[in-house]
């Protein structure tokens, strides 16, 4: 099935702490559609937080993410030994992570069969055709992330409903498939133009979204919605951590880059220190580099620094205001 979509505004699954089901629900309660980030968390918590947006009644996606090829185990160790100055500042002890984490990508699937979830979006790469048919067999309607026209020919011969559209100018990971070259130089206007001329599939714009002028110029570009992330950080409703709150709030951060220094795979955030020491030297090695940086990251969060923090956010980051998620819709939804 295909989803018809009520308002142009979706909100972004953001994987880590700012997707919360309070979040989800306030997006369907003004009209606009949330996902929930299935990422990082375990099958039992996202049965959980499933159940929950089950019983609310109210439209809500899942977004899950595919397994990504093992870690060079040369380039991990020698990034473990860099790191090691980090992990004295901060009282740390680094792990020796595993090379290659799937994130129970079958029992997640398996879960959003089960569940019928109304909306399923996958991101860093494209699922089989077999699970893409599954999920229809459920009632689910099933949507690609691409970034690239070649990526979008990848996805469309699975069979989705929609693919989304991911632009450079998108805040946190990218969901490329060529890790290493990735530079994030893509707008969202012009790569929706782009991947409309190479398949016909219903697009979702993604990347560089702050203010309703943005949601008017993809939809004009040819999306039939807009997802955005970035602009919804700041959310009553999200689980967004107090320091990059704080961070977004001060006006201290003038500029986004993309880096793979916290989870080597290509992600836009806030520049801070950490970007600019690691970044040359991170290699690509998702999630096994993920895992290697975050007991730095938990220690710089516990003492309220965010120069070692991944401060996701996209171009658009200065857009975004506080407040709850129902006038941030609208404020996207403008005209």
């Amino acid at each position: 099935m295909v989803w018809e979509f009520g308002s142009p505004v979706i909100v972004a699954p953001m994987a880590g702490g700012p997707s919360t089901t309070a979040l989800v629900r306030a997006a369907a309660a003004a009209g606009a559609v949330g996902f929930l980030a299935a990422g990082y968390k375990t099958p039992d918590v996202v049965a959980r937080e499933v159940g929950e947006l089950r019983e609310s009644g109210l439209p809500y996606g899942l977004n899950i993410f595919l397994p990504t090829a093992p870690a060079d185990p040369a380039a991990v160790s020698e990034y473990r030994r860099l790191l090691q100055p980090e992990a004295e500042r901060y009282g740390v002890e680094l792990p020796h992570p595993p090379l290659h984490d799937d994130d129970h990508f079958a029992d997640k699937v398996r879960l959003a069969v089960q569940a019928r979830v109304p909306l399923v979006s996958f991101t860093f790469g494209v699922p089989d055709r077999d699970v893409v048919a599954e999920l229809h067999r459920a009632g689910s309607t099933v949507l690609v992330t691409v970034t690239t026209a070649a990526e979008a020919r990848l996805a469309a011969a699975v069979g989705p409903d929609l693919l989304i559209v991911q632009a450079g100018t998108a805040g946190a990971h990218s969901a490329t498939t060529t890790p290493a070259d990735y530079d994030g130089s893509s707008t969202a206007p012009q790569l929706v133009r782009e991947v409309a001329a190479a398949v016909e599939l219903p697009l979702v714009a993604a990347g560089g979204t702050g203010t309703g002028e943005h949601v008017r110029e993809l939809i004009a570009a040819g999306a039939v919605a807009v997802q955005a992330g970035t602009a919804f950080l700041l959310a009553d409703e999200a689980g967004t951590r107090p320091a990059q709150r704080a961070v977004m709030l001060s006006g201290r951060y003038t500029e986004t880059v993309v880096t793979r220094a916290f989870t080597g795979r290509p992600a836009r955030g806030l520049r801070n220190r950490f970007i600019d020491a690691y970044s040359a030297a991170a290699p690509v090695g998702y999630p096994a580099v993920h895992h290697l940086t975050a007991p730095i990251r938990a220690a710089a969060a516990a003492q309220d620094d965010p120069e070692a923090l991944s401060l996701w956010a996209g171009t658009a980051f200065a857009d975004a205001r506080p407040g709850p998620a129902a006038a941030i819709v609208a404020r996207l939804s403008e005209g």
